[in-house]
């Protein structure tokens, strides 16, 4: 591998973008190479601290760069084209969560990636968590009996979301598809695509007509995995402190785990074990772009541990949810999943802890 560095840019200086832009920053493997934001008194000050050029155009950032990396913090919205055109300039791509704003627009990222044989990443930093990290090695342990349910809840809180967020057309979707991504990766991860999800979405807007052009910021998604596995997904955008919270029931154990506990207790909540965990989001991004680095760098000993590939079982069951919700009907997502390239699904039973 030696000493080579990854000439790496950031598009988008969100609060999201600037943790990337941080967290790269602190790692040998990337040298920072550009940034842009539409902000341009942003950008300015963020690549004087950084020593790097500024752009507050997206697309004169990749036709003037030749990049081996380009982190994508921006909305899918003001830059799917740019996106494009990196992947056929070669460059590499790690994107936030989610994948895209629907099925078949990740899909698109993850053709073109594989024709241009690039790496195309979806960052979740929740499998860089030490508390999820710790839940799925319990898993993978069979420490857990006949798991029948699961149980999982997003509160987003009262934090500020911008406008286009609300625009189903630029933003792709709501609560489910920009808030719950991260569990519902998790769920998928440890588990295996649900057979098929059944969902509720509405929103607070004042009349039904209204609410047909927002998306969704309360939601209600069941998944059946098999006929004595099902999963419940909770979430909303308006009530309560934000958290996200995943419970899993076996035969008699009840694993609790979020982005810094994980807890085993038994049916009377009796606590047996309990991890508490104090690494920060920054850490996890650190994490995951090491990740990101290696698997470019040294392929061979470096898996990829969130390709665009992968993510697109969960999309598969947020366009699911999505559809159920329009239809009224339990939705299938492997339907879904069959319009993608060269996506084996695996079999629903692949972890010891389901009997």
């Amino acid at each position: 591998m030696g000493e080579r560095k990854l000439k790496t840019a950031v598009l988008g200086l969100n609060d999201s973008g600037k943790l990337l832009l941080e967290a790269a920053s602190q790692i040998d493997y990337f040298q920072i190479a550009a940034v842009a934001d539409k902000d341009t008194k942003l950008a300015e000050r963020l690549a004087a601290k950084y020593n790097c050029a500024v752009y507050d155009d997206y697309r004169q950032l990749i036709i003037q760069n030749q990049l081996d990396c380009l982190l994508v913090a921006a909305a899918v919205y003001s830059c799917e084209k740019q996106i494009r055109t990196a992947m056929k300039k070669k460059f590499n791509i790690l994107k936030l969560a989610p994948a895209a704003r629907n099925f078949e627009e990740a899909a698109g990222f993850v053709r073109l990636a594989e024709e241009e044989n690039i790496k195309f990443a979806v960052a979740n930093p929740y499998r860089f968590s030490q508390s999820f990290l710790a839940f799925r090695e319990f898993l993978q342990e069979g420490r857990i009996e006949q798991i029948f349910l699961i149980t999982a809840v997003c509160n987003v809180g009262d934090q500020l979301h911008p406008a286009w967020q609300t625009d189903p057309k630029l933003a792709g979707g709501g609560v489910l598809l920009r808030n719950c991504y991260q569990i519902i990766d998790q769920i998928i991860w440890n588990f295996a695509t649900p057979q098929q999800v059944y969902s509720l979405n509405t929103n607070t807007a004042g009349d039904r007509q209204q609410r047909l052009y927002l998306t969704e910021d309360t939601a209600v998604a069941t998944m059946k995995f098999t006929d004595t596995f099902f999963g419940n997904l909770i979430a909303n955008k308006a009530l309560g402190p934000r958290q996200e919270i995943l419970n899993v029931y076996g035969k008699d154990k009840i694993l609790t785990v979020c982005n810094t506990l994980f807890t085993v207790s038994d049916g009377l909540g009796r606590v047996s074990e309990k991890s508490e965990f104090d690494d920060d989001q920054l850490v996890r991004e650190t994490a995951l772009l090491k990740n990101f680095a290696l698997s470019i760098l040294s392929p061979d000993k470096n898996k990829l541990c969130s390709s665009g590939i992968e993510n697109l079982k969960n999309m598969a069951v947020i366009e699911s949810a999505y559809l159920s919700a329009r239809t009224g009907m339990p939705e299938e997502p492997h339907r879904i999943l069959q319009m993608a390239p060269r996506l084996a699904e695996k079999p629903i039973n692949t972890w010891p802890g389901h009997k």
